[in-house]
């Protein structure tokens, strides 16, 4: 784990401290540092979906703007995701944009959550929030979480008081593949 140096300054006599950078800020840099590359990532082993399996897995870590990171995530052909992350007064949200081919937002979209602490420098957890359970009722109790460090991305689904099983896919950090086409409706 980094951790940068806590510095003192001393100013007319009389010390100031200056705050340590928070995970969820050490986060935000260390996956702004992937900005522009796109990696294939693979489902967990225990992971049997249909709309997922067999697939090309590969997600793009699209967008980097102030506070505001865009990550389409292609499943095979299907260009209909993207994972939108922003960060605010020191926490990060996740939403899931949804789109048809057309462009058009999907019935089912702006779905997500907002981390309740600012975390760690590898690890970021998002309970739904409740425009989620509005939206989605039997998605209130979701929490997302993910996860990063030098080598791999997380991306991960768990529906708490379901006998789903957790979603689990991992990308590969090392080794980059070419950017694909941008996602529906994002052009």
């Amino acid at each position: 784990m980094k951790k940068i140096l806590l510095t003192v300054l001393i100013l007319s006599g009389t010390m100031v401290f200056s705050q340590e950078k928070s995970g969820a800020a050490q986060f935000w840099e260390n996956l702004k540092s992937h900005c522009g590359k796109a990696y294939e990532g693979k489902l967990a082993e225990h992971i049997k979906n249909d709309d997922f399996s067999g697939k090309t897995l590969t997600m793009f870590i699209r967008t980097c703007e102030d506070g505001r990171i865009t990550i389409p995530f292609y499943v095979g052909d299907d260009k209909s995701r993207t994972w939108v992350l922003t960060y605010e007064d020191d926490r990060i949200k996740l939403k899931h944009d949804h789109r048809h081919e057309d462009g058009s937002e999907d019935k089912v979209t702006q779905y997500g959550g907002t981390s309740t602490n600012s975390g760690l420098d590898t690890i970021q957890f998002f309970p739904a929030d409740q425009e989620t359970a509005n939206l989605i009722p039997y998605a209130s109790t979701n929490a997302w979480w993910i996860t990063l460090d030098e080598k791999t991305f997380t991306y991960n689904l768990k529906r708490l008081g379901s006998p789903n099983p957790e979603f689990n896919v991992t990308f590969d950090l090392t080794k980059p593949v070419a950017t694909p086409e941008p996602q529906w409706g994002w052009e």
